[in-house]
């Protein structure tokens, strides 16, 4: 994308870093729709900045996660390794 510096492309970065849900705060954070929605937002923005057009699509589907968040109408599918057994 033209007319950015390097400086908003790495503060978009730190964004997305700080709302990325951590391993360790999974289990508490997983079903919170705003704070998904606002790790979603963040994930759009720095890749609308880093690849611009070529992301068009990928930014899209990123955004209609955070508005299905939003309005209630996506769920964390949960853990896939829960419930598990070892064989």
């Amino acid at each position: 994308m033209q007319g950015l510096s390097e400086d908003q492309v790495q503060l978009a970065e730190t964004l997305q870093r700080h709302l990325a849900i951590k391993e360790r705060d999974w289990h508490r954070l997983k079903s919170d729709r705003h704070r998904r929605a606002a790790e979603q937002l963040s994930a759009a923005l720095l890749l609308l900045l880093r690849n611009g057009a070529q992301a068009d699509g990928d930014v899209v589907a990123l955004l209609e996660s955070a508005q299905r968040w939003i309005q209630r109408e996506q769920r964390d599918p949960g853990c896939p390794d829960h419930g598990r057994r070892s064989s």
